[in-house]
């Protein structure tokens, strides 16, 4: 009964916590309104998740939204360094196509999302039968090194939350 009333617990509570960050005022009629917001969306949306992901491993999802929020914040500052101090003909941009042992949909997206969000990266496409992610990559000197980089930092965790 209670998966009827609230089929989408985590996207209630996430667009909850949106809401609450657009409108810039924590008080408890906001939450109270963001988490209308978001049982009606999760009601209206339901149909199209059947099959919706099973997330595990809390410790692991925080770990990884703090690996992600930290090479974030690195990234920002390679980025500004390589575009304030940076010559065109130091620049090493290239294409990485990293090989995928995710095979959740939404574990895909994740890692997807998080390339795009981290600058100087960017997903580019996912392989039709969703075995590869390709990237651009700003600078890139080592391809190799980008590649073992997001399979141990980002697929293999979230390998572990989307068991």
């Amino acid at each position: 009964m209670p998966g009827r009333l609230v089929p989408h617990p985590l996207l209630t509570l996430a667009v909850a916590l949106v809401w609450l960050m657009l409108m810039n005022e924590a008080s408890p009629g906001q939450f109270v309104f963001g988490l209308v917001l978001g049982l009606a969306l999760s009601a209206l949306t339901a149909a199209w998740w059947p099959a919706r992901p099973r997330v595990h491993n809390l410790p692991m999802m925080i770990e990884y939204a703090l690996i992600v929020l930290w090479d974030i914040l690195v990234a920002n500052v390679v980025v500004a360094r390589i575009v304030v101090f940076g010559r065109n003909e130091d620049l090493r941009s290239c294409f990485v196509t990293v090989p995928l042992d995710l095979r959740s949909p939404e574990a895909i997206t994740v890692l997807a999302g998080t390339i795009t969000m981290t600058p100087g990266t960017l997903s580019a496409d996912v392989a039709a039968d969703g075995r590869a992610l390709l990237i651009h990559c700003l600078h890139a000197p080592d391809p190799d090194a980008v590649r073992a980089d997001i399979k141990s930092r980002y697929e293999r965790r979230l390998m572990e939350i989307f068991r």
